[in-house]
């Protein structure tokens, strides 16, 4: 009985570690900036290169600083054949992205390249906190 008891509970655990970030998955839109990526809202100084700006409701008075992110492109925001690789990509919060600002997510140019193609420029994207 113990033990039945004990795969269940392992079961469990196991399919909540599974299922528990596409729960917390939100979508929205992610363009890019252009290195130098040193200037920072959060560090004044900072030299990560897979790291991203935020939109201001994420941004929570800096308490986005240091939160990262698992980042997937599901799609263009314009017609644009192929501008997901399929690939993901974990980021670093280090800045505020300023209003008028194009996306939920300001990512570095590296990081983008990792998701997308980026001549599509504005894309679609599922991002998980981690």
């Amino acid at each position: 009985m113990i033990k039945m008891v004990l795969k269940f509970v392992v079961t469990v655990i196991v399919f909540a570690q599974i299922f528990a970030p596409i729960a917390e998955a939100a979508q929205g839109r992610a363009v890019f900036y252009d290195p130098p990526y040193t200037r920072s809202a959060c560090y004044g100084n900072q030299y990560e290169t897979m790291v991203t700006g935020v939109r201001n409701n994420l941004w929570q008075g800096r308490g986005a600083c240091g939160r990262r992110y698992r980042v997937r492109c599901i799609g263009p925001t314009y017609n644009f054949r192929g501008a997901c690789t399929g690939r993901s990509v974990v980021v670093k919060v280090v800045d505020l992205c300023q209003e008028p600002c194009n996306g939920d997510l300001n990512l570095s140019r590296d990081a983008f390249r990792v998701i997308a193609n980026t001549n599509a420029g504005n894309i679609r994207v599922e991002y998980t906190p981690i």
